[in-house]
């Protein structure tokens, strides 16, 4: 109830107030980043600090530059010729689900672009997350207050329960909820009965062409995957290599820190990554080679950065081609791009439809054909798929929810930002007569036009309504005079 309060307060602020404030949560927050990765990973044991402060410099500044220049309040744009003048208008109160892998990044971002459309924001952390996510959000809330933003504008459950973050989901104060975490989670979010916006598994391909620069694709491969020890939902899962590059990718890769198992190995592997259900095993989520090597109780480098299982089919049949949010990578080879075509979306029907997919490649025929064919809405070429699906190192919208699209189980296809946490109003103005059949069942009443536009005999003209425009065409002195009167109400402005 604060938060809606607060955000009925706050959809009258105009846009330097709401910049103002965005801006100074962006800021706090990026100055203590280094603390924040390290909290992270203090409590949740997932990843690397030095790569969590990447997130939440990203999250903070990055995002906050993605979204800074984008109107949200008063008049969006106009369109003179259609007579169409775009008004943007706040959703209410976003909840904010949060995953334990990527938590306080996550945060981070959704409060941003949150209340740069002037909606609220409640963040649901992960139980297992709620210390690093909370403090992420306190140092959000005190610098946005300080800026003048409402009291209980931004909130964080402190207390965390699956009935306390379904309660907070299914408020009738809740306006829309935007789901990041595992699959249960997004599937109990599209369930309350609102407007959810989520993600979906990341089954994640790299395939590697033999036109590539095959040391800048393992370079990328091992960079990424060894990201945060693969805790974003975009990083590699499994390598799809064109058969004459094979031997030389393979050469690179464990040059750089890639250490290829044994099938002694592997099969221990799969009981230490997944469950007896086939589940993630949470316990092995976001972890070292070496940690996962302990676990399995196998023996691997001291150097190695990834372990790579060697794999022949795709299905429940070879469990570690699903996705695996830790240090283990898939390895196919294939003849052919189209042969690489078609082990990419296999990989990515088996868990990861709508979401992502990497290709190193010069022959852009190549790169055509997998970004037309494969299920995927992110097709990320000659890139590491960690930061270029989130938008760090590609055009993309920077976000930290990606959504897979209708095929993913997802409203939308996009990575999602303020636009998509923004309503907007039109004013449409009269450009034409209605059709003459609208007219033949009318009355033929005294001052209104007939059908064909003339008026009734000896009508007089019809009488104007003060503060109702004419129904003719408006023209632009009409928009320019509705415009100026809209800014001077809302304060805005294009």
């Amino acid at each position: 109830m604060a938060a809606r309060a607060a955000q009925r307060e706050f959809a009258h602020a105009s846009q330097a107030e709401v910049d103002r404030i965005c801006a100074a949560m962006a800021d706090a927050v990026y100055r203590d980043a280094a603390r924040l990765g390290q909290l992270a990973t203090d409590e949740t044991g997932y990843g690397v600090p030095a790569h969590k402060r990447i997130k939440v410099e990203f999250a903070s500044r990055t995002v906050w530059e993605s979204i800074r220049d984008i109107p949200t309040v008063g008049v969006l744009r106009r369109d003179d010729a259609r007579g169409v003048v775009e008004i943007g208008w706040p959703v209410g109160v976003v909840v904010g689900l949060c995953p334990s892998t990527n938590p306080n990044s996550t945060a981070v971002y959704k409060v941003l672009i949150s209340v740069k459309a002037r909606n609220a924001c409640i963040i649901a952390p992960h139980p297992s997350a709620k210390a690093c996510t909370y403090e992420a959000v306190r140092l959000m809330i005190e610098a946005g207050e300080r800026a003048g933003m409402p009291r209980g504008l931004v909130g964080c459950m402190q207390e965390v329960s699956l009935p306390g973050s379904q309660e907070l989901m299914r408020h009738y104060a809740t306006s829309m909820i935007l789901a990041t975490g595992g699959t249960p989670m997004v599937r109990a979010a599209h369930s309350m009965g609102k407007p959810a916006l989520g993600v979906g598994p990341g089954n994640v391909p790299v395939y590697v062409d033999r036109s590539a620069d095959v040391l800048a694709a393992a370079t990328a491969i091992v960079n990424s995957k060894s990201f945060d020890c693969s805790t974003i939902c975009a990083t590699e899962q499994s390598v799809v290599v064109d058969a004459p590059v094979a031997a030389q990718l393979r050469a690179e890769m464990e040059r750089l820190g890639a250490h290829f198992v044994t099938p002694t190995q592997k099969a221990a592997l799969e009981r230490t990554v997944f469950t007896p259900g086939g589940g993630m095993n949470p316990g092995a989520v976001g972890r070292t080679p070496q940690a996962l090597a302990a676990l399995a109780g196998i023996d691997v480098p001291a150097h190695a950065r990834i372990l790579v299982a060697e794999l022949g089919s795709v299905g429940r049949e070879e469990p570690l081609s699903a996705e695996k949010l830790t240090t283990v990578l898939g390895w196919y080879v294939a003849d052919g791009w189209r042969a690489g075509c078609e082990r990419s979306i296999e990989l990515l029907r088996f868990g990861g439809d709508g979401h992502s997919l990497v290709i190193h490649a010069t022959d852009d025929d190549v790169v055509m054909a997998f970004g037309l064919e494969k299920p995927a809405f992110r097709i990320l070429v000659n890139t590491w798929g960690t930061l270029g699906a989130i938008g760090a190192t590609t055009g993309v919208m920077p976000a930290m929810t990606l959504a897979p699209g209708g095929i993913g189980g997802a409203v939308v296809s996009d990575n999602i930002t303020v636009t998509h946490l923004l309503n907007v109003k039109r004013l449409a103005f009269a450009l034409h007569e209605p059709p003459a059949a609208a007219y033949e069942h009318a009355p033929d009443v005294r001052g209104a036009p007939r059908h064909d536009g003339s008026r009734a005999a000896g009508a007089a003209p019809r009488p104007r309504v003060p503060g109702v425009p004419d129904p003719s065409p408006p023209g632009t002195d009409q928009v320019d005079r509705i415009v100026r009167r809209v800014l001077s109400q809302l304060g805005g402005g294009p």
